[in-house]
């Protein structure tokens, strides 16, 4: 598994699926200068992925408010995509969502961020924060049936900017409105103390 953290995260140009339209030439650095949060999901039409592309889109405007973008990624084509995004929600479609769905049909793009489960020709429930210098500052893997919790996503992108705003590193359990801790060890004592 390859730590992708303070490196450079890996461009790509895919087609990707928004608001019912394809776009033939999403490219990832398009949105630098922008937080972005890309994760990866198994496959269209199936169980746990739903309710995540779901809890992605039904926090969007939060995600929004602090100026990152969210994309979804799976090795589905265009069309599975589409054709997912035009099946209701009560049928175990993702009518609704609003953000760009990849198509990674060749697998490129999950070899590149080292999520490909390369024995089931599927991605892993990769999640990678990336700030607006397009460095990945987080990211975390979860395998096939554990899904993911959107509000730490979340955190993890206010700690981010709370680390930019202030130079405070965030420790155990941070989350908006705790104390951070200057990153010393005088900040240390003065954490504890």
């Amino acid at each position: 598994m390859s730590v992708l953290v303070g490196k450079q995260a890996p461009d790509f140009q895919a087609v990707a699926v928004k608001n019912g339209a394809f776009d033939e030439t999403f490219t990832l650095s398009d949105l630098k200068g922008k937080y972005i949060v890309l994760f990866f999901y198994p496959l269209d039409f199936t169980f746990v992925c739903p309710t995540e592309l779901h809890a992605f889109s039904d926090r969007l405007s939060e995600f929004a408010e602090r100026g990152v973008e969210v994309v979804a990624v799976s090795v589905d084509s265009h069309f599975s995509h589409l054709a997912w995004l035009n099946t209701p929600r009560t049928q175990g479609g993702i009518e609704g969502v609003g953000y760009p769905i990849i198509s990674d049909i060749h697998k490129a793009i999950c070899k590149d961020y080292d999520v490909l489960a390369e024995e089931h020709g599927i991605a892993l429930r990769g999640l990678f924060l990336i700030d607006r210098e397009f460095v990945v500052r987080h990211q975390v893997v979860n395998d096939l049936p554990l899904g993911r919790n959107v509000d730490e996503a979340i955190r993890m992108v206010d700690a981010l900017k709370f680390f930019e705003d202030h130079g405070e590193v965030c420790p155990a359990n941070w989350s908006p409105g705790a104390k951070g801790m200057k990153p010393s060890e005088e900040g240390l004592k003065e954490y504890f103390g």
